[in-house]
């Protein structure tokens, strides 16, 4: 059966890692920001990151690959939302897998604790455990 594993957890917690382990079909909103090998983030282009890593994803869904996998921190159901309906669409079974940062690895990304501290909380309040 064709799978979209959505790779959900703050950032510094493994989903990269993890996502490049499963599959060779990877969308990140985080990969829009590398140029020439190097991340080069600007908080204007988030709403454009999005937007490719949601249509990355759909052409591999158009494709017909077996494995996909988002790996984004998608702390909400509306985060959520495009990816399931997409799946629907495609005929993908949905498979949502919360990445926890037990290791105590940091971000790379420099995100200010505050930001870090909202993101868990939204992460926290969106997990359906049934």
């Amino acid at each position: 059966m064709k799978t979209l594993t959505l790779l959900r957890g703050l950032p510094g917690a493994g989903k990269s890692t993890l996502a490049n382990q499963l599959s060779p079909n990877v969308c990140e909103a985080d990969m829009y920001f590398m140029r020439n090998g190097e991340y080069q983030f600007d908080m204007n282009g988030l709403p454009a990151a999005h937007f490719w890593c949601r249509s990355r994803c759909e052409a591999f869904m158009q494709n017909g690959e077996d494995t996909i996998v988002v790996s984004n921190t998608l702390t909400s159901n509306k985060e959520l939302e495009p990816y399931i309906e997409m799946a629907e669409k495609y005929g993908y079974r949905v498979v949502s897998v919360v990445v926890e940062n037990r290791h105590g690895n940091k971000s790379i990304h420099n995100v200010p604790d505050e930001t870090m501290d909202k993101m868990e909380v939204r992460l926290k309040s969106s997990i359906k455990l049934r």
